[in-house]
């Protein structure tokens, strides 16, 4: 595992889709967006970005929607969020202590709709994409993926989008048992052989012209991309997590309260 920054900052732009409402975590989501339900003590958006961040990709475009303006609210009120700090009532404004880490993070927020899907959430964002090629991923889901061995798989591959493939973890457990009906072995939410999406695009720039603002960019764009052998898939082995439903949530949480945290141990 290597230290956060280790890599240098480019300006490939990374397109975070943070729009949905995410209505299987109403829990959660009925007073935030679910890239802001917290892992630990932060939002799973900083940890995506994180992820990011740690590979030099740190000039990001955040699809916004439902309850966006909290998104923003987070980031302007980043500083005193995120780090302990001293303030003189008598005096204008405040001064940080102790910084706990500096982000040198490029952000732009981009209000794409309350109701957009999510072929729109991206070609919404395209005037603000001014690199080759670009990266992509949902604001709910975290995984260990190299992120520098995506983008030069991508470009080797020459297609005009990579999609990072992952195997699933089942949310049942699956017994085997013997022909008297006794049981031999019992797996506790065991990974599944097969492959699923799991976000964490690369894109050439040119993709947009396949992209439109209506319908959902998995079946719309990747099926067009599919047929015309213009999709490539990175498969990445190695742990991946998404927050879909509230059990997700403890889940991911639990890991992270564990002490080792999966999705950064690159």
């Amino acid at each position: 595992m290597f230290g956060i920054g280790d890599f240098m900052a480019n300006n490939t732009k990374v397109v975070i889709l943070c729009g949905g409402a995410g209505t299987r975590l109403r829990e959660q989501t009925e007073f935030i967006p679910k890239p802001l339900v917290r892992v630990g003590h932060s939002p799973i958006l900083w940890h995506i970005m994180k992820i990011y961040s740690s590979f030099g990709y740190s000039d990001f475009v955040l699809s916004l929607g439902y309850k966006g303006d909290l998104i923003k609210d987070y980031f302007l009120n980043y500083d005193w969020r995120a780090n302990d700090f001293s303030m003189n009532l008598g005096q204008s404004g405040s001064k940080i202590h102790h910084a706990k880490e500096k982000l040198d993070w490029n952000i732009t927020f981009v209000d794409t709709g309350l109701e957009t899907l999510t072929a729109g959430r991206i070609k919404l964002v395209e005037k603000y994409v001014d690199s080759d090629n670009f990266l992509c991923t949902y604001g709910d889901g975290v995984a260990n993926v190299d992120i520098k061995a995506l983008m030069d798989y991508h470009k080797k591959k020459g297609k005009l989008a990579t999609l990072t493939a992952v195997h699933p973890t089942s949310k049942y457990g699956s017994i085997k048992f013997d022909k008297d009906g006794i049981a031999s072995a019992f797996d506790e939410k065991p990974v599944l052989h097969d492959w699923i999406n799991g976000g964490f695009f690369a894109m050439k720039k040119d993709v947009f012209d396949d992209i439109s603002t209506e319908g959902m960019f998995e079946q719309t764009t990747l099926s067009s991309l599919t047929k015309r052998k213009e999709l490539a898939i990175f498969t990445h082995e190695k742990f991946w997590h998404c927050m879909d439903t509230y059990k997700d949530y403890e889940d991911l949480n639990k890991i992270y309260n564990s002490g080792k945290i999966p999705w950064f141990d690159f």
